[in-house]
């Protein structure tokens, strides 16, 4: 289901205050004056785009964006949309002159970077790109930063039409972007995105899980950190980077302290009113059962072997280029208001998350072990 004009509105009006938790601010770019600035969006009408378009008006940027024109197309009538496809069609770019350029839709097909990147250099100031994190490939240390190793690209693969794996395609894409715009790309690196209009569910599974009540299967060590940053900062913060002129390379992860996997659990809970009970089932016998981190255990991953540093990125370089964040009992929160207004069927048809039936196997071999 897409998130249609009038979802969205509802969705950005719930963020901007409820009766328990007051009014929220535009957090990534409080005390900033905002300079206007033309902006092209690559996407813009899928999960992370419409907020930061949202964002960019709200800041009093003008902004233009670049889609197929299939969904969403109700959604900011007063903004400038041009019509192509990245597979084959960026005519409606040519000619044209931004200062920005931000680019949200390229997933794993790396010439759609290299192609738009020759065609706007001389049209645009800067390009930001969402990256993401799983160019690191490994993360054998706690503490890794935007200077840690990643992924080599594979440029070739471009002109031979080979498929490429998600992390080594994007950092295909950095490289690509980076041999035709220089210093003049901004990279951000992104974890998991979550929060209103998130439709794969691989945060909202724990909101929706907790708020149903009765035993809930705990992953592991209640200890095992977890990271992931809320949709709407992720947002703000690029409005902020522009007003900045940043460029350069940035990983976009949260929260600001260590957040273990109890505190996420008990922090969900403080926002339902679900009679609930935690059962934290141990790593190893979870494995041993089948259970998968990330999948049926959506932002479960145990802090071991190569993925060690995973969910423990220093921020300290984002916290100095002005990344905020909301509190988790607000992304939690409004996570749920999007859920329940989606369909029953959808509703019942996560795409994320350890099924209700063999949660209950799970457990009920965990309390009869011997």
């Amino acid at each position: 289901m897409h998130t249609t004009r009038r979802e969205f509105l509802e969705l950005t009006a719930v963020a901007a205050g409820a009766a328990t938790l007051g009014p929220l601010p535009s957090l990534g770019t409080r005390g900033v004056t905002h300079r206007a600035t033309r902006v092209l969006v690559l996407g813009g009408t899928g999960f992370i785009g419409p907020h930061i378009v949202q964002a960019l008006i709200d800041a009093g940027h003008e902004v233009s964006i670049f889609t197929r024109g299939r969904r969403n197309t109700d959604l900011f009538p007063e903004i400038e949309r041009l019509i192509g496809d990245r597979n084959d069609d960026l005519s409606a770019l040519e000619g044209r002159r931004w200062e920005v350029v931000i680019d949200n839709s390229a997933s794993r097909v790396a010439g759609w970077v290299r192609d738009s990147a020759n065609l706007l250099h001389d049209q645009v100031d800067t390009y930001l790109f969402t990256s993401t994190r799983s160019v690191y490939g490994r993360f054998p240390t706690v503490g890794m930063n935007e200077n840690s190793p990643i992924l080599d690209p594979d440029p070739a693969a471009i002109d031979e039409g080979r498929d490429l794996s998600y992390g080594i395609a994007k950092s295909t894409m950095e490289y690509e972007l980076r041999q035709v715009f220089g210093d003049r790309a901004l990279i951000v690196r992104p974890g998991l995105i979550v929060g209103p209009g998130d439709n794969t569910d691989r945060f909202s599974y724990w909101p929706i899980r907790i708020d149903r009540g009765g035993e809930v299967l705990a992953p592991g060590d209640p200890d095992n950190k977890c990271m992931f940053i809320d949709v709407r900062d992720l947002a703000d913060w690029y409005v902020h980077l522009i007003d900045q002129q940043a460029t350069g390379i940035l990983n976009a992860l949260g929260p600001e302290a260590p957040l273990a996997f109890a505190e996420l659990l008990y922090g969900i809970r403080a926002v339902t009113t679900a009679d609930v009970k935690f059962t934290w089932v141990d790593t190893d016998f979870l494995l041993d059962n089948g259970v998968r981190p990330y999948s049926d255990m959506p932002l479960w991953i145990p802090a071991r072997g190569d993925r060690i540093g995973f969910q423990q990125f220093d921020l300290s370089k984002p916290l100095e280029y002005g990344i905020k964040y909301r509190p988790l009992a607000v992304t939690a929160r409004d996570t749920l208001e999007f859920h329940y207004s989606r369909t029953p069927e959808r509703q019942q048809n996560l795409r994320a998350g350890i099924e209700a039936k063999r949660e209950q196997e799970v457990l009920a071999a965990w309390h009869s072990r011997g």
